[in-house]
């Protein structure tokens, strides 16, 4: 029997989940919060109490995440762009590319046929694109981020958002609500140029099928849609699986592979 765990301490979210012989025995999602050291062994805890088990039964931990480094009880720190990678791949083992939309990047992964990382490129400098940005929108129209997705599949055609930034892309948002603009109309287009920003960073790595999306932002079947229609394919789905899950989970792999000495990552 082989315990492992891993922490993803993310920018917006922090997760954790414990395998029993690679199978999930809890997965905890909550709120990360500016004190992430904190953050990490609470979540932890909780993960361990879901469980049932005590941290002596833990062989190896592995930290990952924005706050990865602030996991100090775990054994090892790794990459988010590999973890997603492991994690998407231990669901859908056809996976070869990975979009993970992060609350404050957005990355394109490619993966070979054991889901280790093989290249990856990312957007980290601007919100466009990440869950920060769908935030931002929300707050301009006073919509909750969770209720954007049935906007998205109301009446209407979609509004032509042709800002990129986010700053100037609520400013848009605002006008068109001042000029009385349906909310459906809005989200549409709203979605649809974030999904424009998500296509083309993927485009720059190479599209290679089957693709998964990880992240939080891929439970808003809105996005899913108008990322497949930019990109002209078809995401595979996780079959009730968390997408926001998918780094603590490749993290708790890593970690069961350094338990059993067949780690092939640093």
């Amino acid at each position: 029997m082989t315990i492992s765990a891993g922490v993803d301490i993310g920018s917006t979210a922090s997760k954790a989940v414990i395998l029993n012989n690679r199978e999930p025995v809890a997965q905890i999602i909550g709120p990360s919060t500016t004190n992430p050291k904190r953050t990490a062994k609470e979540i932890y805890d909780t993960a361990l109490k879901q469980a049932g088990i005590s941290s002596g039964d833990v062989a190896f931990i592995v930290g990952t995440g924005y706050g990865r480094t602030q996991v100090d009880f775990a054994h090892k720190n790794i990459s988010e762009i590999t973890c997603h990678g492991r994690g998407a791949h231990f669901l859908v083992p056809t996976t070869r590319t990975v979009i993970d939309i992060g609350g404050q990047d957005t990355k394109a992964i490619c993966i070979d046929s054991r889901g280790n990382l093989l290249d990856f490129v990312m957007n980290d400098k601007c919100a466009a694109g990440t869950g920060r940005f769908l935030e931002a929108m929300a707050r301009s129209m006073d919509v909750p981020v969770q209720d954007m997705e049935q906007y998205y599949f109301g009446d209407g055609d979609p509004c032509v958002i042709t800002s990129m930034c986010s700053v100037f892309a609520e400013s848009e948002v605002i006008n068109l609500i001042n000029d009385g603009v349906d909310l459906p109309r809005i989200v549409k287009g709203l979605l649809q140029s974030l999904a424009l920003r998500v296509s083309s960073l993927t485009r720059r790595l190479g599209v290679a099928e089957d693709v998964v999306m990880t992240g939080g932002v891929a439970k808003n079947r809105g996005v899913r849609e108008a990322v497949e229609k930019k990109l002209k394919i078809e995401l595979k789905t996780l079959d009730g699986a968390d997408p926001q899950l998918a780094g603590a989970l490749g993290a708790a792999l890593i970690a069961a592979d350094f338990a059993e000495g067949k780690a092939v990552t640093g």
